[in-house]
């Protein structure tokens, strides 16, 4: 039968696609029997923790039932059912609101001080993207060892990286400096590090010389690089339109996948309708592009950083006494001011028009974080307490600025989805479904609302009932339990190219196929050898698939198909459609590769050949 015969025949006709090799490396027919417990069987199942009655919600696939329950087994949810379940310990949800734990991907290091704060704001997953470390793998290390009761990453610092040579925050470094840091963060990402940040407002002597050279590097590796950027007003020069175009031009030029930290006070402040039009037209365009918000019409920073340089008055709008001591009541005055800069304290500055923060809230890709995680001294924004409280309390209860599903998103799912193409400890997370991590926040929606205040940024967030990390009680009925420590490290994760390519062979053609997770994925291009032609819609990060009546010629063949070993293999979010038929894509240098399964869903006939060999008609 040939190709036309098939499309006549409505594709009903389908070929079964042998991969017994695969099969084998994962388990073979053992995989049919998971899932198959009779009713009966399900029902007599003992969890070692069951939260029942709660009004459940899960973000990624929009279920918000009440009067549900959660079995939980370890580590992981068991089960999310409106039936009734037994438990060995059982916690009584009923007028509660049973949602994924948030993650705070704006934070700092995991403090043994602050995570506790963390954890009483409803946050299981404390991530260092606004700062970091130049040396993951003793990070990691460091915080494995000194136990905590939050899940923990870091990114790949830059201003870190280059104090190491001396470099004061007005120089750019050379050229020499630049290709050995290059090399530090490759380093970094291979021992964990999520991504690249870069603080351009605090070091501007940092130019696009040193930013390209990172920014490839992220596209390389897959990985978003979070940028404070670099202006902060609207006022000239260095303006922020001027500060998102930046950054909009590195992302155009490599490809990489950017981040810009707390929108409200870098980046947006005083334009964020502008600012959020110019965003989203980008998206619009296939930039992978997402940015952060603290819940607060007030920033903080320290008063001897590059923030408060001649002229901070004029373009931020305010005085001396905008601006207080966090951790008391002191506003300043000039004299004060210059003492308390000499003492490198952190002030909050009175300088955020609401109105900023209720827009960015309500942009689609604009997520939480918290850019803040409290220290000892107190000298914090209450954001280190509040944001997640107060997001719900403040602005979805109160205000009805966002719905609570959309809240529960960007406080869970979306900080997830940012960083876990690199990161699958975080497709774990941000859900709350069965085989998901155990990580839970369960609080009360009438009461929930954040007591931190700049006077006392250390105030325990109220509404707030139980915290579950890993499946372990670390908030339990509002009482912290510090004997529970059950924080795991969030790190980035690289597949690679093995030797042994296999071949998948077309008639006088051959194409390379390889082992992705268990499983073979062959050149896109082979689909060519069947009449379709490949239009990519850039924009959409997708390949179409088109039926054609005039045969493509080969493009590649031969043993150059066969991918170099240590090649990286990475899922960057592409896809290929062809009629109803989907499949998601990964790319190995500048090819991409689909499931060879694919090629039976749209009834071509493949077998297998021999080892790692296989043979379509």
């Amino acid at each position: 039968m040939n190709r036309n015969e098939h499309q006549k025949d409505g594709g009903r006709k389908r070929y079964r696609l042998f991969v017994l090799l695969f099969a084998l490396v994962i388990g073979g027919t053992g995989m049919l029997s998971s899932g198959r417990a009779s009713g009966a069987a399900a029902s007599e199942t003992v969890y070692d923790t069951v939260i029942a009655g709660g009004r459940v919600i899960n973000p990624e696939t929009g279920l918000d039932k009440k009067g549900w329950n959660v079995g939980v087994n370890g580590s992981r949810i068991a089960i999310v059912t409106s039936k009734p379940l037994k438990g060995k310990h059982v916690i009584n949800a009923a007028g509660l609101i049973v949602a994924p734990g948030f993650i705070d991907n704006l934070s700092y290091n995991p403090n043994p001080l602050g995570v506790w704060n963390k954890i009483a704001d409803g946050v299981t997953t404390n991530i260092a993207m606004h700062g970091g470390t130049s040396t993951p793998k003793e990070w990691y290390n460091y915080y494995a060892k000194s136990t905590t009761p939050v899940h923990f990453g870091a990114s790949f610092f830059y201003t870190e990286a280059r104090n190491r040579y001396g470099l004061s925050r007005y120089d750019s470094a050379r050229p020499e400096q630049i290709a050995e840091m290059v090399k530090q963060a490759e380093q970094a990402l291979n021992n964990g590090a999520l991504g690249i940040s870069f603080s351009l407002e605090y070091v501007p002597g940092i130019t696009a010389a040193e930013i390209v050279p990172m920014m490839q590097l992220a596209y390389d590796y897959n990985v978003p690089v979070y940028f404070h950027a670099r202006y902060s007003d609207m006022e000239e020069p260095g303006t922020n339109m001027d500060a998102l175009n930046e950054l909009i031009g590195y992302a155009r030029r490599t490809g990489a996948a950017v981040h810009i930290d707390h929108i409200n006070s870098t980046g947006g402040t005083f334009s964020m309708k502008r600012s959020l039009s110019l965003l989203e037209a980008v998206r619009k365009q296939g930039l992978d592009i997402t940015a952060c918000v603290y819940p607060y019409d007030y920033w903080g920073t320290f008063l001897n950083s590059t923030r408060f340089d001649e002229g901070w008055q004029s373009r931020f709008r305010i005085t001396f006494r905008d601006l207080q001591i966090a951790g008391t009541n002191h506003r300043l005055t000039e004299e004060t001011f210059g003492r308390y800069r000499a003492e490198g304290k952190l002030a909050v500055a009175y300088a955020i028009p609401e109105q900023d923060v209720v827009k960015a809230l309500k942009a689609p890709y604009v997520m939480i974080g918290s850019d803040a995680i409290l220290e000892p001294g107190h000298n914090n924004h209450p954001r280190a307490s509040g944001t997640f409280a107060r997001t719900i309390g403040r602005y979805v209860r109160e205000k009805h600025t966002l719905s609570l599903m959309d809240a529960l998103a960007k406080m869970s799912l979306m900080p997830a989805q940012r960083l876990e193409k690199q990161a699958p400890a975080l497709r774990k997370k941000g859900r709350l479904a069965k085989g998901m991590d155990a990580d839970i926040v369960i609080f009360d929606y009438k009461t929930i609302k954040d007591r931190s205040t700049v006077e006392h940024p250390e105030q325990l967030s109220d509404g707030i009932r139980y915290v579950l990390v890993g499946g372990r009680l670390v908030l339990d009925n509002g009482k912290l339990n510090k004997d529970i420590q059950a924080g795991q490290p969030i790190r980035s994760e690289f597949v690679r190219v093995k030797s042994g390519a296999g071949l998948l062979s077309w008639g006088a053609l051959q194409y390379a196929v390889v082992d992705y997770k268990g499983m073979p994925y062959v050149d896109v291009r082979s689909l060519e050898q069947q009449g379709y032609r490949l239009v990519w819609d850039k924009a959409a990060h997708k390949v179409i698939a088109k039926l054609s009546n005039s045969q493509a010629s080969p493009v590649i063949s031969g043993a150059e198909l066969a991918p170099s070993e240590g090649m990286l293999m990475l899922e960057r979010g592409y896809r290929l459609e062809a009629g109803d038929v989907k499949a998601n894509l990964i790319s190995i240098g500048t090819r991409t590769f689909m499931p060879l399964s694919l090629l039976d869903k749209l009834g071509l006939e493949v077998t297998a050949a021999g080892a790692a060999s296989w043979k379509a008609s």
